[in-house]
């Protein structure tokens, strides 16, 4: 609410518009779902946002709209600010491998799906899920 109050103030339309459809997603979620959302759940829906806008911005660009391609691009970096950090690959190559030894995987495709959930739920809303696959395929493969 801070942020959303001084980007009116400030007279940012981007950010004010941002915060104003993150909170309306939240909210939705919460009427949809009866329930109150915990800070993991505003994560989530927060996360979702920020995949909506980087898969149109490929649409956009492809499209030749430069004009909402900076506007996304903006609107994602507002919405980060409220997400945990993401994880270097690095850092998820480290959670890959950690994951792999307790499953006692050390390789081959056909452990796809036997690594990747252990590894999602470690890394939930602090990595993208493409990132995370192509992490854990170079390490399979």
């Amino acid at each position: 609410m801070a942020d959303f109050k001084e980007a009116m103030k400030a007279k940012d339309e981007i950010a004010k518009n941002t915060i104003s459809f993150a909170r309306a997603a939240i909210k939705q979620y919460e009427v949809d779902n009866r329930e109150e959302l915990s800070d993991e759940g505003i994560i989530a829906v927060l996360s979702k946002q920020v995949k909506m806008r980087k898969d149109a911005l490929a649409d956009f660009e492809k499209a030749g709209r430069t004009d909402l391609v900076d506007s996304y691009k903006a609107e994602i970096e507002i919405l980060k600010k409220y997400l945990p950090e993401q994880l270097s690959e690095e850092k998820i190559l480290e959670i890959v491998k950690a994951t792999a030894k307790d499953l006692d995987i050390d390789g081959g495709k056909q452990n796809m799906g036997k690594l990747m959930g252990p590894v999602m739920a470690k890394v939930k809303g602090m990595a993208d899920g493409n990132l995370v696959k192509k992490v854990v395929m170079e390490f399979l493969g």
